[in-house]
């Protein structure tokens, strides 16, 4: 299982220094509603402070709904922090990484090995009804 949160972290970075990446659930929303089928993948970060955060958990059913709807890959992580510090700047601080989005390149190519192992795993886990899979990332 630890192979494919590695997956996760080169899919995020390789988004991040292509410029195909989204972090913040605003930000997500706005890409989602003005460019949908740009959206290839969807990351949902929790923590224990945001399980009481209403508005976000809407926000995530929200974000969930939209990627059953237009089949895009979606995966859960348990560790905001973590997921901060690999798509934040460097010093791996970021108001707002409880949804990050990875967009498709402009050329329409898919050369990410790294997605493609994320699109599969997700796939699979849908085939047993696990719709929304989570994905431990891996430390430093």
């Amino acid at each position: 299982m630890e192979a494919i949160g590695i997956s996760l972290k080169e899919a995020l970075k390789s988004a991040q220094c292509e410029d195909r990446l989204t972090v913040g659930v605003y930000e997500s929303a706005k890409i989602m509603n003005d460019d949908q089928d740009s959206v290839s993948f969807c990351v949902l970060a929790t923590d224990v402070e945001c399980e009481c955060d209403i508005a976000l958990q809407i926000h995530f059913t929200l974000i969930q709904s939209y990627c059953f709807d237009n089949d895009i890959s979606i995966v859960r992580v348990n560790d905001m922090q973590r997921l901060a510090e690999i798509v934040g700047d460097k010093t791996g601080q970021l108001e707002d990484a409880h949804c990050c989005l990875i967009t498709n390149s402009a050329d329409g190519s898919w050369e990410d090995p790294a997605l493609e192992k994320l699109h599969l795993f997700c796939e699979e886990s849908r085939s047993v009804n696990d719709w929304v899979p989570e994905i431990t990332l891996p430390k430093r």
